[in-house]
């Protein structure tokens, strides 16, 4: 592996503040879970209802046209705690039974223009996600996790922020863990600091079929950078090993290979992940920067109107520098042409539902 980042202190220097966390210790705590209020409810019916007046396509619509004169404001504290504290927040209580997908998918939109810029989850331009199982194994290479069932390991996603809210539950399974980004840095410098050094090196991920023809299907990038001293950690072993299948790509070394194995164990350990098994309405918020997460594998329900779904948005920070390692989701290929008519309208909606 080539491409040795001076990380110069940052190979000796723990990461520090809020955003190191364990999550033994938060597991019996009930900061970082909020909860609507009947107040707040009221006011995203309002919005809603506004919002639907105003006639427009989902992508179109903005905060401004999703006004929350109260809810606003918390949300904007949720978002310093994003950037600047434990990187992550789970907000419950939305009625998603109540409004049914297309107003839920709304009420989603809506409340992530308070909290950054959507931007496309594939190649196809989507910027609205459906997480569920379609049957797909990570084997495959144009297969990405939220499509399959099988269990995902810890990895960071390819946008600053990921908004998940949850619209049904499995019939089990399906618990999602989060690890702190920061703690598992001090964790490799505490435990191996001959490996440290190699989080700041260049490695290739796969870009699964997800990049313009005139770009190579691979890109390379640090896993741990400390832009302005704050640390940004980007982690794929499944696209990390899958990249090997490129033969311009440099060959991953043994102590790479114990790398991975030590970050896979300490975040995969009970003092270091913070397990949540998500419900209907709940809506969880991640800073992808700071924070990885996981899921188990699950088993659905048979029916189809029962089986395990959640919506999802990738969003960038506009504040944040491009040059800081920011992540702006997957490059739109020129061309989109939907598969049929119901993807089409299930991902890039003409109308607000009614």
């Amino acid at each position: 592996m080539t491409g040795m980042t001076d990380a110069g202190e940052a190979l000796h220097t723990p990461c520090s503040g809020p955003s190191v966390w364990r999550g033994g210790d938060l597991a019996n705590l009930d900061e970082w879970i909020l909860r609507f209020s009947s107040r707040q409810l009221a006011e995203i019916d309002s919005a809603l209802r506004e919002a639907r007046r105003r006639d427009l396509t989902l992508l179109k619509l903005t905060a401004a046209d999703f006004p929350l004169p109260t809810l606003a404001g918390e949300l904007r504290r949720i978002a310093q705690v994003l950037e600047h504290g434990r990187g992550f927040a789970l907000v419950k209580g939305l009625r998603v039974e109540q409004l049914g997908e297309p107003a839920a998918s709304t009420v989603f939109w809506g409340l992530g223009q308070y909290l950054g810029r959507p931007v496309p989850q594939n190649a196809a331009g989507h910027v609205l996600g459906h997480v569920r199982d379609t049957g797909r194994t990570l084997t495959d290479p144009a297969t990405r996790g939220y499509q399959t069932r099988v269990a995902l390991p810890f990895h960071t996603d390819g946008a600053d922020l990921l908004a998940l809210l949850c619209l049904r539950t499995p019939r089990t399974g399906g618990r999602t863990s989060l690890v702190s980004s920061a703690a598992l840095h001090n964790a490799v410098l505490d435990l191996r600091p001959d490996l440290a050094k190699r989080l700041y090196r260049t490695y290739y991920f796969d870009r699964r079929q997800e990049h313009p023809p005139e770009e190579p299907p691979y890109a390379d990038a640090p896993l741990a950078a400390r832009p302005g001293g704050a640390l940004s950690m980007r982690y794929n072993r499944c696209y990390l090993e899958s990249a090997q299948r490129f033969p311009q790509v440099p060959r991953l070394e043994p102590a790479d290979l114990e790398l991975f194995d030590l970050m896979d164990e300490v975040a995969g350990s009970p003092e270091s992940r913070l397990d949540i098994d998500l419900e209907a309405g709940d809506l969880l918020l991640l800073n992808t920067h700071t924070i990885m997460h996981a899921r188990s594998e699950f088993e659905d329900h048979d029916q189809p109107e029962l089986k395990r779904h959640l919506l999802r948005l990738w969003m960038a920070l506009p504040h944040r520098p491009r040059s800081d390692g920011a992540r702006d989701g997957v490059a739109p290929r020129d061309v989109i042409r939907p598969r049929n008519a119901a993807s089409q309208a299930e991902t890039n909606p003409r109308r607000l539902p009614t």
